[in-house]
């Protein structure tokens, strides 16, 4: 499978319970963190749930 990049660009400091969970669950623990994941729908659908706080490119 293909697989992407994901990295916290902006703070979850200020976001809802439920987006700094999905950041957890992403594996995304700090700013400027990196995880590289499987592209499958259900990490496709938590990137888009908090796409105002990651940016995605292809690994």
């Amino acid at each position: 499978m293909a697989q992407i990049k994901i990295t916290q660009t902006k703070s979850r400091i200020n976001a809802p319970a439920i987006q700094k969970r999905t950041l957890d669950a992403l594996g995304l623990k700090k700013m400027n963190h990196t995880v590289v994941k499987e592209d499958t729908p259900s990490v496709m659908g938590m990137v888009e749930a908090v796409r105002h706080l990651v940016t995605v490119e292809k690994a």
